[in-house]
């Protein structure tokens, strides 16, 4: 289960289910447990995680949730006692492992339990610590023990006014802390990579002439204990043998000192950084206990990846260059900034990455970035940017990482070079309209409007000036006519291509994991459950990287057909409508006679309705090729769907627009025969309540055409 930022309102109806489903489980199982927790916890992992996948549960995640997430978003008033997070977090993955809603990749549920146990007694001491607020709780705390009402919305804006005016108490020392921890990470990246095993990896690591220089220098460095100088630099007779020995294409004929050789430079730093060499005592040892990592070639490779992202700068420019370091360096950091976004890239595209594409990404991912108008349109910075860019890169090339070729870039990158939006996305950035897709945290869902401008006076000020304004709207034209020559660029020949190599996809796939991304990879859902394998595919597999996970699920399990059984046994079981059909609809688009095992569920009494609406909404069937009970069935089965994606209020404003027809409808669904007795229940009730809110409504209507007329009315009907 996951939504974009963008489906807030698709979400917000998913989550009313979910809860309203959970309350009655759990009064089914004699559970207390409070439903608002529940809610928090579906919003945190919305909300606050990059990935966003409501279902998947790890220990980081329940840590993260009870001792920084609730205590920096769940208000407790004086005279309110905190929820119990850490009970109602149980019962949460407890439930979502009966209704299969839980993802497969994440902890199993024993795990889960025991991480809730670990972090329940800190929660207590998390909640109480003022530093970990966020701004609303703590400006709505705040008011609530100066005695404001803070469910009246004027008393809050009164409030408001006296705090902008330095009239209400508070400890700015908390403030501040709260303030400067306000800052949110985020970054969309998904894949179904196909890796192979670690042999294969391990050959290919074996041939990176990067490795090779690096095991080589650890030898140099081990056999003799180098001494080094004064100034703890390799001595200039040393540099210049290891410059031949290791190959670097530095040039040493007239310089004067080793700082002058920038690539040996680099690999001397970036053996230092992955801890296989070390300096004692004015001299450079080789680590001993980097003996084994040096003799296996996969093990070499993952630490030099992840040194090379540690190094304080790849690019080293001698002492009499032009310009020094570039714009890069100077305000748009590499290797912090640029270079892990640009790997992701690389990793979430199905197609090779062409070069001015990511050239022109970064350009733009600069300008929104920079404080610095001057840079903002000096070429020569950014050509100088793209040289050290192409250096960093040619530096992952003979590492191994990536692998450049000259070729026509795909058509799509063509059609997007006219949208600066799509670029600013390649880079991260945040577009104009893309105003909601990000909730600061500490800043509540729901929180009173009369809360913003003090909330706004907490946070520095970004507001553009006129200035400003007028650049950019200079700049609007400049902005067009470079998507207009990056298009021509794309399409008029072969350009460079470039894409992670399997080394380079498994090490920026292993980053992502560590970071909460999402990084799914083809062939790790084998020993799924089969409703956790078709809820995974159907919420984050393209239709090919599909195909390919489901087929190695079917060989795992042996029989075809035994498997085939489970997969819809899971189909049949799964208790939300809109669920069960997309897990059918992954299931058979990824089956050469997917269609032959949908029509085959059309006379299945508990698939049939979702069959039906599969087979229709594929335009397999018309309404004419419906039985009359068919039809039914497919009218009960669009109303329980449209109350899972629109909540009850959706479906009733549906029913009041509608009018008879859809009473009608109502009526027709409820003698359906559904399967759904829990869809059908909530219908039900719907069915009752609407007449009563009809009746409500026209005499609203009436007393108001009352008072219209001039007429003295009753009391408003509610």
């Amino acid at each position: 289960m996951i939504f974009n930022p963008a489906e807030e309102n698709e979400y917000q109806a998913v989550r009313g289910l979910l809860v309203h489903r959970f309350e009655q489980w759990a009064r089914e199982n004699g559970i207390d447990a409070d439903p608002f927790v529940v809610e928090a916890a579906l919003d945190y992992r919305h909300l606050g995680t990059p990935d966003g996948r409501l279902g998947l549960w790890d220990q980081p995640h329940i840590e993260e949730f009870l001792l920084d997430w609730v205590p920096r978003t769940v208000t407790v008033l004086p005279d309110e006692e905190p929820a119990d997070a850490p009970g109602t977090l149980r019962c949460l993955l407890r439930y979502l492992d009966d209704v299969h809603l839980a993802d497969p990749r994440g902890a199993s549920l024993p795990e889960v339990l025991e991480a809730v146990d670990a972090a329940a007694p800190r929660y207590a001491e998390t909640m109480a610590d003022l530093s970990l607020w966020g701004l609303a709780k703590f400006w709505i705390t705040t008011a609530a023990e100066q005695g404001v009402d803070v469910h009246d919305e004027q008393a809050l804006q009164d409030f408001v006014g006296r705090a902008q005016g330095g009239e209400v108490p508070y400890d700015p020392e908390v403030l501040q802390t709260i303030v400067e921890r306000h800052t949110r990470s985020s970054g969309p990246v998904r894949s179904e990579p196909q890796l192979p095993g670690d042999d294969v990896l391990r050959e290919q690591a074996g041939r990176s002439p990067v490795l090779r220089q690096l095991r080589e220098l650890a030898e140099w460095a081990g056999r003799d204990r180098r001494t080094l100088t004064g100034s703890g630099r390799l001595r200039l007779s040393d540099a210049r043998e290891l410059v031949e020995r290791l190959n670097t294409g530095d040039d040493t004929d007239s310089v004067r000192s080793s700082a002058d050789l920038p690539r040996l430079n680099l690999l001397v730093e970036w053996a230092k950084t992955a801890r296989l060499i070390r300096v004692a005592k004015g001299r450079l040892y080789a680590v001993a206990k980097a003996e084994p990592v040096l003799n296996d070639p996969l093990a070499l490779w993952r630490r030099a990846f992840d040194a090379f992202r540690e190094l304080p700068s790849p690019v080293r420019r001698g002492r009499g260059g032009r310009y020094g370091e570039s714009v890069l360096f100077v305000a748009y950091d590499m290797c912090d900034v640029v270079l892990p976004d640009v790997l992701a890239t690389l990793y979430s595209l199905p197609y090779p990455m062409p070069w001015p594409a990511l050239r022109n990404s970064v350009h733009l991912a600069y300008r929104s970035s920079s404080p610095l108008e001057g840079f903002a349109t000096d070429s020569i910075g950014f050509e100088q940017a793209d040289d050290d860019l192409r250096t960093v890169l040619g530096v992952l090339e003979d590492l191994g990482a990536i692998e450049c070729h000259q070729g026509m870039a795909d058509p799509v990158f063509a059609d997007l070079a006219m949208s600066e939006n799509d670029l600013e996305e390649w880079a991260g950035i945040q577009t104009e309209g893309d105003d909601d897709l990000e909730t600061p945290s500490g800043i509540l869902p729901g929180i009173p409007t009369g809360l913003a401008g003090l909330l706004n006076d907490a946070l520095p000020d970004e507001t553009l000036s006129g200035d400003a304004l007028l650049r950019d709207a200079q700049l609007d034209d400049e902005d067009t006519q470079r998507a207009r020559r990056l298009k021509s660029e794309l399409s008029s020949g072969p350009v460079e291509l470039i894409r992670l190599t399997d080394l380079g996809t498994d090490s920026v796939r292993r980053r992502l994991l560590a970071e909460g991304r999402d990084a799914p990879l083809i062939g790790e859902l084998a020993q799924a459950s089969p409703a956790g394998l078709l809820g995974v595919l159907a919420d984050h597999y393209d239709p090919e990287s599909a195909r390919a996970e489901l087929a190695a699920w079917i060989a795992v399990h042996g029989d075809r057909s035994a498997a085939l059984e489970q997969l819809v046994h899971a189909v049949r079981t799964m208790p939300f409508r809109t669920r069960a059909e997309a897990m059918l609809d992954v299931l058979v688009s990824s089956l050469d006679d997917g269609e032959l095992l949908l029509r085959s569920l059309r006379s299945n009494s508990w698939l049939a309705p979702t069959a039906l609406s599969l087979l229709a909404r594929r335009e397999i069937l018309t309404p004419e090729d419906l039985t009359e009970p068919e039809s039914l069935l497919m009218v009960a089965e669009s109303l329980l769907q449209l109350c899972e994606a629109t909540g009850a209020d959706g479906v009733r404003e549906v029913l009041r627009q509608q009018g008879r027809e859809a009473e009608e409808a109502l009526r027709a669904a409820l003698a359906s025969g559904h399967p759904d007795r829990e869809g059908l229940a909530d219908l039900q009730a719907l069915a009752e309540r609407v007449p009563r809110e009809r009746k409500a409504h026209v005499g609203l209507v009436q007393q108001r055409g009352h008072r219209e007329n001039g007429r003295r009315g009753g009391r408003r009907r509610r």
